[in-house]
């Protein structure tokens, strides 16, 4: 089929009413031996990683480019001068020349902007975390679903082969026996977005109320516009949702072999400490998952070991990774490496892999040449359940009231590593002269999860499940596909 000939097709079979119908699309399909053409919604630092990754695949060209600040789309124009650009991701999705997007914007969009790019009959690669809040990741998957589309999570670890090696090793050669506990570690060094008396004015060069989206029309009072946009609830999940889904998501894959999508317990707090800046999200977090089998804790901090430092605390594991504690020893997993100990230490076993990245990407497209969601390595659901330990965990946090020492032992901690976890802690704070019982550090109660039907039950209930979902700025609404 010539490019002219599949593009007269797809026009014809394109949906009728724009790329926020809720109307059902007529599938696009994307023929094995037919180009894909890419748009890019967002042209952030992580989006041109992905273009770089793109761009080399062979059958795949970037044609479409999107975002709200122009002068980012000016840069990436010089790189893919014959694609298209827009500052409207609407516009972009009208273009029925373009069958898949990657989605790299700020948190609050990516699941608005997935679900319109669906319903628009293109499939989607978006980055982690899936949603901002829950309820909208739920209706993500069930839009997936519906309008039958290919949607992968950019959690690129899971496509290193080294993955397969590490499952393996535990849970079919049972090299180290029965796991009994994971502790999951996200410790790296973020300096203050500062605190302005005034709010930040909006670059010119910038759409705000595009930016924005979904996102509550508030004053910014950070000192940069870009990135730091991580540490403010209304666009971003804080380190837990940056950092902590790619660690919890290694747990998942790795100790449960996905087998627990959320936990049935979570109790946790935390605080933003030292830096007296306009960050909302927690600097220092804890948080323990019951999951009815293998008790999962996971330590964040982004302060420096003491004041003045540059390096991280110390803890047991990677500073970023994870370690599975077992009959026979433990394991210690991270980014591209992984190594086996017996009960005293010793080195059994060192595994060695990759990011995944280039692997990852490659096999979103391999899936949308196919229209086989079956072989993504990170399909949406996965993703989506990925990224509900971080929503939790976040939820935790915001719900906490003041810590307290007697509170934080309410949680039965058999193997131990919830307090080993808090002891570490307390040591950290004390470098800074602070005290885990001391405002501002927050404790929530033990909070109880429905997991099939994503939602708290049982006392307290009511409060944290109003976290669950935000409230959207119209038009930017993400639809109840799930009732639709």
């Amino acid at each position: 089929m010539t490019r002219q000939t599949r593009r007269a097709f797809l026009a014809s079979t394109a949906a009728v009413g724009g790329a926020v119908s809720l109307a059902r699309p007529t599938r696009a399909i994307a023929l094995a031996n037919d180009e894909i053409n890419v748009g890019f919604i967002s042209c952030g630092g992580r989006a041109q990683e992905h273009m770089s990754q793109f761009s080399e695949m062979t059958g795949v060209r970037i044609t479409g480019l999107c975002d709200p600040d122009q002068s980012r789309i000016d840069k990436v124009k010089q790189r893919f001068p014959a694609a298209q650009s827009w500052t409207d991701l609407r516009k972009l999705l009208d273009d029925k020349s373009i069958h898949a997007v990657v989605i790299a914007t700020c948190n609050h969009w990516h699941c608005l902007a997935a679900i319109w790019a669906m319903q628009a009959g293109k499939d989607v690669y978006v980055e982690k975390p899936l949603s901002h809040s829950q309820w909208e990741g739920k209706q993500a998957v069930a839009a997936a679903r519906k309008y039958k589309r290919i949607c992968a999570i950019g959690t690129q670890q899971r496509s290193d082969p080294m993955q397969a090696e590490i499952k393996k090793f535990l849970h079919t050669d049972h090299a180290l026996g029965k796991i009994l506990s994971a502790r999951v570690n996200r410790y790296g060094v973020r300096t203050s977005i500062g605190k302005r008396a005034t709010p930040l004015p909006i670059p010119e060069n910038i759409d705000y109320d595009l930016w924005l989206g979904p996102a509550q029309a508030l004053p910014l009072y950070r000192d940069e516009f870009h990135y730091d946009w991580h540490w403010d609830w209304n666009t971003g999940s804080g380190e837990m949702g940056n950092w902590g889904v790619h660690v919890l998501d290694d747990c998942r894959n790795i100790v449960f072999q996905d087998s627990v999508t959320l936990p049935k317990r979570i109790f946790g707090g935390g605080a933003r400490v030292v830096y007296n800046d306009a960050g909302e999200t927690p600097n220092v977090h804890f948080v323990y998952f019951d999951t009815g089998s293998i008790p999962v804790v996971i330590g964040l901090s982004n302060l420096p070991a003491t004041p003045g430092e540059k390096n991280s605390p110390k803890c047991p594991g990677p500073s970023s990774g994870y370690i599975a504690y077992c009959e026979g020893g433990r394991f210690e997993g991270q980014r591209g490496k992984g190594a086996a100990f017996d009960r005293d230490g010793k080195l059994i076993k060192s595994f060695k892999g990759n990011s995944g990245n280039g692997l990852h990407q490659a096999n979103f497209i391999d899936a949308v040449r196919k229209r086989d969601s079956s072989i993504l390595n990170a399909d949406i659901k996965v993703g989506h359940d990925s990224t509900g330990w971080c929503n939790l965990a976040n939820i935790a946090f915001r719900f906490g009231n003041q810590y307290s020492y007697d509170d934080a032992k309410r949680i039965e901690d058999p193997q131990g590593i919830w307090a080993g976890l808090l002891s570490e802690m307390e040591l950290h704070m004390q470098a800074y002269s602070l005290k885990l019982d001391q405002q501002p550090f927050k404790l929530s109660p033990i909070l109880q999860v429905d997991a099939a039907n994503e939602v708290f039950v049982g006392p307290q209930s009511e409060i944290a499940n109003s976290l669950l979902k935000r409230e959207y700025r119209a038009p930017y609404i993400v639809p109840d596909i799930e009732r639709a």
